[in-house]
């Protein structure tokens, strides 16, 4: 069985039991995203391939840790035998830390307005990054909204401007300003993801109706223009209720723009708890679309340095997934 129907199968599903011998120290938390507020997750890795999942004690697959991070997974009537990675911060080989754990605006994929998380002091950040050093290759940054998004882009560049001297790669994800780009580049952020979420501005309408959608497709033009093309990225959701053709146009028109789309399925939390999630064979076909569009603008997401893309825990990527 190729690793790419494994991993559909598994973001298909989306969370496993835990059993066998003590493994907290490989459990990663999330403070952003549709994945806040649970209960953890572990990412397996078998050789070079990774898939994130959630924990949960009623799923129905399993994973089983043998001791020392030996693992084996057990989906369907597949057993897939590899390791548990140990997380740096939410992923392996990075600190990947969430800046602001609040937002103002009221996603309906989206769990973190209800949580009321607090924002990280610089100090507890540095702190952090100091402790996981020995483990990790790139910094990358999220924030929700605290109160504004000026005011949140400002701390922000604080933070990148107190982590620069680590000399490690540094990506950052948060709601932008038009000249967040330019001011991220500035400081030495490597790469950036601004998310347009849903492959229609309809869907976006109704699951983000705070936001502006065509403003962050500006704002990703402007981007690759500043940062290069495969250094730009971009989260759509799989399963908001768009179309496989709607999907493969928005495929292309980031694929085009020099943009690499970041395909998530969704996690059916929060105001989209009624939705399914997408199934393996839905995200095996947009996965060929993916890779074929890729492929055609010339991106290779295995130049990725930081983030999602580098991590490949929640997503099929072509290039790293086969």
């Amino acid at each position: 069985m190729r690793w790419k129907d494994i991993k559909a199968q598994v973001l298909a599903t989306g969370t496993t039991r835990l059993s066998g011998e003590p493994a907290d120290r490989y459990i990663a938390t999330s403070a952003a995203g549709p994945g806040a507020g649970g209960e953890g997750s572990v990412f397996f890795s078998m050789g070079s391939h990774r898939v994130r999942l959630a924990l949960d004690p009623m799923s129905e697959t399993e994973v089983v840790h043998r001791g020392g991070g030996i693992a084996d997974l057990f989906i369907g009537v597949a057993q897939v035998s590899g390791r548990l990675e140990e997380p740096g911060y939410h992923c392996p080989n990075q600190a990947f830390i969430t800046i602001t754990g609040s937002c103002i605006f009221r996603c309906s994929y989206c769990p973190v307005p209800s949580l009321n998380g607090s924002r990280k002091s610089i100090e507890a950040i540095i702190g952090m990054v100091k402790s996981v050093l020995p483990r990790i290759s790139a910094i990358c940054l999220t924030s929700g909204v605290q109160s504004a998004v000026e005011e949140e882009e400002a701390y922000v560049l604080e933070v990148v401007k107190r982590l620069v001297p680590f000399g490690l790669p540094i990506g950052v994800s948060i709601y932008p300003t038009e000249l967040t780009p330019d001011r991220l580049y500035a400081l030495g952020v490597v790469e950036v993801k601004f998310n347009i979420e849903a492959a229609m501005p309809k869907i976006f309408g109704e699951m983000c109706p705070d936001l502006d959608y065509d403003f962050i497709w500006g704002v990703l033009e402007r981007s690759v223009q500043i940062f290069g093309r495969g250094r730009v990225f971009s989260n759509v959701i799989i399963g908001l209720g768009e179309t496989d053709a709607e999907m493969e146009r928005c495929i292309q028109r980031l694929t085009a723009r020099g943009i690499i789309p970041v395909l998530r399925p969704l996690n059916p939390v929060a105001g989209a708890s009624h939705l399914p999630r997408p199934s393996a064979d839905r995200l095996l076909r947009i996965f060929a679309m993916h890779e074929r569009m890729l492929a055609a603008a010339g991106l290779d997401t295995r130049q990725a340095l930081t983030m999602c893309t580098n991590c490949t825990g929640c997503d099929l990527v072509p290039g790293k997934d086969a």
